[in-house]
């Protein structure tokens, strides 16, 4: 971890983080769906070169977000674990999902889902979710995990560490076609 500065990756997420929020509307208890790669944040192939701190620093930082702005947060695992997704069991149950046993670690699971199951209250790992918002740190391919109609969001930074990053939002299908009206604030 000697060439990542603590200080500057969890400023670069909470800048992130905060410009996301900017550009989205969502509502307490949606799910914010995170897929990381610490391996990518360290300029290292995806897989290879898995970091428990670093996949400490960036879960810490995010869940704390998520806690302050009424989110749960959603870690995606990697796919020796099918890309499951650690919760809270809270969430777990609200939605009626249904739980799975495995317990991610750095080899399987990988260090960002790892540091969120040890950090979460009551984590427990799922399946399938369909979050609302979320962020790809290294091309984790989040997109299995959030509802159908798909917004990329900008933000100003580009990348965590050395991992690309790319922020969405959801938002409701438009049905009807041209007679219709759309609530502008769904959009």
């Amino acid at each position: 971890m000697e060439t990542i500065d603590r200080n500057l990756l969890e400023q670069q997420i909470l800048q992130i983080l905060e410009e996301l929020k900017e550009q989205s509307s969502f509502e307490q208890g949606d799910l914010f769906i995170v897929g990381c790669s610490t391996s990518e944040v360290q300029k290292k192939k995806i897989g290879t070169s898995s970091s428990k701190e670093i996949g400490e620093i960036i879960c810490s930082v995010i869940y704390k977000w998520c806690e302050e702005n009424g989110l749960y947060m959603g870690a995606q695992c990697c796919e020796h674990l099918n890309r499951a997704i650690v919760v809270e069991e809270k969430y777990q149950k609200e939605h009626g999902l249904r739980k799975v046993n495995v317990i991610p670690r750095k080899e399987a699971g990988g260090s960002f889902a790892t540091a969120s199951y040890h950090n979460m209250k009551h984590p427990v790992i799922v399946e399938y979710v369909k979050a609302q918002l979320g962020i790809d740190i290294g091309n984790t391919l989040i997109g299995m995990h959030l509802q159908e109609v798909v917004v990329p969001v900008r933000t100003s930074i580009n990348f965590i560490g050395e991992a690309p990053v790319v922020c969405a939002k959801t938002r409701p299908k438009f049905i009807g076609g041209c007679r219709a009206i759309y609530d502008e604030t769904l959009i």
